[in-house]
């Protein structure tokens, strides 16, 4: 061709590029309704120039242009294929290449094309629907996107095992026509990813899986809304794991992440399937799992709220390590979380006249959780409270492993007042205390005295109650006392049991110890008065320090200023 370019094309004000009008303008009504409008506008000269028109928002940009220009001066012929399909359809649909323009137009066999899109294999179909997302707008009016995706799921429903449609290319008439209807697109399980019946189907995965996870997240929400599966609306359980799946592998592209680009939504969309099958599909570590996918992109505190009651009314399935979840308020641990649960689980157990299995189960478990989260130094008193009194009383048959927490915690907070270590007594219940923690804690020197004086006095108090029950027991046997000669667990020929006369005496083998402990603590609290009393007198007379430290010696005392 010996004309010169006479149509100067700006492409979404990026590139420029130099045609001929009486090629492009052949196939293209647009274009022709443009350049027609320029020379209108345009004032007669004797110098010929070239008419200059602007595209803005053209699909696929300048080289999305060059494709339409080979097929312009190629005299309408162009090779099609599954990855620039996309781009010369929404392209003609753009430059209005209809029929009406010219016959056997680009729009034409572009459609053509796509009508045989049922027969393309799996990979090919996944390639155009990827060629989509540089402009899905495009793509989505135009109708093309919505048929791609369901030819996609088309070939998911047709090969649910294993895509062999898909590897060799066979066509699959069967699967011709496609319903976004959820009724009729059944998901099978794939026998590839067999696992194990006591793993739960979250963690299973379908073939097609990792193949959809190149997809941008647009695209999956657009594919769940052909569905009708979006939102509130999603009840698929295989379509929710696929969802995980891909949340998951969202994580691990922190620029995705970064963006957002839609993760919520379909966070949104996923726990919205995995409440409607809740424990039926999902162990409780399980939700602990999706709880972790879904909160790293973002999640609606109403989807929130109603995954951590799913998860709180399983909570006495859980175990420690489930509990050890990431703070992110500034603690080790998300303490919060935790305290939430519990909350939901004691609500539910509320009804219940006497505490249940499942409640002292929990704990058991909030017992371990606390010991666990006490060396956190940025676990303040209040919270490590709140979660010891968020359990009834009657959760915990007894108080050790409470103890042993609040040991940790004080150890670990060396710089607390004896006003705060005298409130973090406050959880411990004494009388649900053993004998052998009330020794430790009547021995710990991190413990206020007056605490130690009241976890005793309570375990005095029990072993007072206890003989008299006993007594009380024995006298009602009916049959006179026993002879010890006889079998000490039951009497022949008599309805009620004897009194373990081997435990009345270990009962008061531990009361006599407990005596002594107490005179201890009397002595120790006379040392300390005597101590400030001196120290009043020294201060006054200007005396040295000495008689504390005389007066400790003599009473046997240990670390007295610590306990004054």
């Amino acid at each position: 061709m010996n004309e010169l370019c006479d149509l100067k094309l700006h492409i979404n004000g990026h590139h420029t590029l130099l045609l001929h009008q009486s090629v492009m303008c052949a196939f293209s009504g647009r274009l022709r309704t443009m350049v027609t409008q320029e020379r209108k506008k345009k004032k007669p000269s004797s110098r010929v120039e070239a008419l200059s028109v602007k595209l803005a928002d053209f699909p696929g940009g300048a080289e999305g242009f060059e494709l339409v220009a080979r097929f312009c001066y190629n005299n309408g012929r162009v090779p099609l294929c599954p990855s620039n399909l996309p781009l010369l359809h929404c392209a003609a649909v753009f430059l209005e290449m209809t029929e009406d323009v010219c016959t056997c137009n680009l729009l034409t066999q572009a459609e053509a094309f796509v009508d045989g899109l049922y027969y393309w294999t799996w990979a090919d179909v996944l390639t155009a629907v990827k060629s989509c997302e540089p402009f899905a707008a495009a793509a989505d009016a135009s109708g093309l996107l919505e048929k791609l995706i369901s030819a996609l799921f088309s070939k998911i429903t047709a090969n649910p095992e294993t895509p062999v449609a898909a590897a060799v290319g066979t066509p699959n008439r069967s699967s011709s026509s496609c319903s976004s209807s959820p009724d009729t697109l059944v998901f099978g399980r794939s026998s590839s990813t067999k696992t194990p019946e006591s793993m739960k189907p979250c963690f299973a995965r379908e073939w097609w899986f990792d193949d959809m996870t190149s997809l941008c997240p647009q695209t999956i929400e657009k594919a769940m809304r052909v569905l009708g599966c979006y939102g509130i609306e999603n009840k698929n359980l295989i379509l929710t794991r696929f969802l995980l799946h891909y949340l998951r592998a969202a994580t691990r592209r922190p620029a995705l992440c970064k963006e957002g680009g839609g993760l919520a939504g379909l966070a949104d969309t996923a726990v919205h399937g995995v409440a409607l099958v809740g424990g039926t599909a999902f162990s409780c570590r399980g939700l602990f799992w999706v709880l972790s996918i879904v909160s790293a992109v973002g999640l609606s505190k109403e989807c929130r709220h109603k995954l951590e009651r799913l998860m709180g009314l399983m909570l006495d399935q859980a175990t420690l390590d489930d509990l050890l979840v990431s703070g992110d308020d500034g603690g080790v641990y998300d303490v919060n979380l935790v305290m939430r649960l519990v909350r939901v689980f004691v609500s539910s157990e509320e009804e219940a006249d006497l505490p249940s299995q499942r409640m002292r189960k929990v704990g058991r478990l909030v017992d371990k959780y606390l010991g666990e989260i006490s060396p956190d130094h940025g676990l303040r008193v209040s919270k490590f409270l709140a979660v010891t009194e968020s359990l009834p009383d009657s959760a915990r048959e007894c108080y050790d492993g409470v103890y042993r927490a609040l040991d940790i915690y004080l150890e670990s907070h060396p710089t607390l007042t004896i006003e705060e270590r005298t409130t973090l007594c406050r959880c411990l219940n004494y009388e649900k205390l053993t004998l052998e923690a009330c020794k430790d804690l009547a021995k710990n020197r991190r413990i206020p005295p007056g605490i130690a004086v009241q976890a005793l006095a309570s375990q005095q108090s029990k072993l007072q109650i206890r003989p008299a029950a006993a007594a009380a027991a024995v006298g009602k046997g009916g049959g006179g006392r026993p002879d010890p000669s006889q079998t000490p667990r039951k009497v022949v020929g008599g309805r009620a049991r004897s009194v373990d006369l081997d435990a009345m005496d270990e009962k008061e083998l531990l009361k006599l110890n407990l005596q002594k402990m107490q005179n201890r603590v009397v002595q120790l609290e006379r040392a300390c008065k005597e101590m400030r009393g001196q120290m009043s007198k020294m201060a006054k007379g200007g005396k040295s320090l000495s008689f504390g430290a005389a007066s400790c010696h003599q009473t046997g005392g240990r670390g007295l200023p610590r306990l004054c």
